[in-house]
């Protein structure tokens, strides 16, 4: 008989009960969905707020690929130490007006996905989950100087706030999250999320911009009200980077401005109803903002890195 692939607390409360039969659920799976790290920088950022108990723990054993992304350690001097082991886990957290809610996050599991999404159910009807919020990111052909646009999805038409700006159907490749979604409203469980559209040239780097922007996206799905003062300094600070490289780098910033064009003109045939293909605003195809961008990568590694470091970024696992 196979192990269980959650253990769910014994005395876990009844948080739904004590909030007018309400609970929400933020699920935030790191691996796929994270452009900018957004997801990722938002799921610590409701767990700086309001560090609260475990509820559930996943056996992370049974669903991770530890040669695929393998688990930092330290060696000091002459032995190993301070492993640090994966979880997925369930926290119990409270917003601003102490309203409870959940955040299940962690790796997102590198197989048995139907057994992953089986759990979480099991998660959602035990602790009386009546809504689940899935936040991610993904890499965009945008400008970061113009708002951050958000993809509304759910399992229940009558969840989406916002009308969606994809047209007719796209394949896409999946992940834990999205079947899980999907699942769920087979199971009858609502369930949503937000998507960020993060600067594809600023993937690679934490994107405060965008944290803040899911969250806003959760507190309005969730009825809950976070505390984003600490992300909106972050984000200021990230900003001022970004303005001064492009300050000091003419090529970089007409690539930028290339893309304000675009993003402009695609406003524009949205706002009249035209064609969304904008005449004589070509977009930089990937390569040449690839090349571009190496450099504005490299010289964003930290605010006080030389702006003559060109050296290119080791790849991430």
């Amino acid at each position: 008989m196979p192990e269980r692939l959650v253990h769910i607390v014994d005395d876990a409360p009844a948080l739904a009960a004590d909030n007018g039969g309400t609970l929400t659920m933020v699920l935030v799976l790191d691996g796929f969905l994270d452009a900018g790290n957004a997801a990722g920088r938002a799921a610590q950022h409701l767990v700086d707020l309001s560090d609260g108990p475990v509820l559930a723990t996943f056996d992370v054993d049974q669903l991770h690929d530890y040669r695929a992304r393998r688990p930092p350690m330290s060696f000091v001097r002459d032995h190993y130490e301070s492993y640090d082991a994966p979880r997925l886990v369930v926290r119990q957290l409270a917003d601003a007006g102490g309203t409870p809610y959940l955040l299940l996050h962690g790796p997102e599991p590198d197989n048995r996905w139907e057994a992953f999404c089986r759990a979480v159910r099991e998660v959602v009807e035990r602790l009386g989950v009546t809504r689940v919020v899935g936040i991610g990111s993904v890499p965009m052909a945008v400008p970061h100087t113009r708002p951050i646009a958000i993809t509304h999805h759910a399992n229940d038409p009558e969840l989406l706030s916002a009308e969606s700006p994809w047209r007719g159907e796209l394949r896409i490749p999946s992940s834990a999250q999205s079947l899980l979604e999907v699942r769920l409203g087979e199971w009858g469980h609502p369930a949503m999320g937000f998507v960020a559209h993060v600067p594809h040239y600023l993937a690679q780097m934490d994107y405060p911009q965008a944290s803040a922007a899911l969250l806003e996206q959760v507190e309005i799905a969730g009825r809950l009200t976070i505390d984003l003062s600490g992300l909106r300094a972050e984000s200021e600070d990230r900003e001022a980077e970004i303005t001064r490289y492009l300050d000091n780098n003419e090529e970089v910033a007409e690539v930028v401005a290339a893309l304000e064009r675009q993003y402009d003109a695609f406003e524009r045939a949205e706002e009249s109803g035209s064609s969304l293909l904008a005449a004589d605003q070509p977009l930089p195809t990937g390569d040449e903002l690839g090349r571009e961008f190496e450099r504005f990568l490299a010289g964003l590694d930290g605010p006080d890195a030389p702006d003559g470091d060109t050296d290119s970024q080791g790849e991430q696992d």
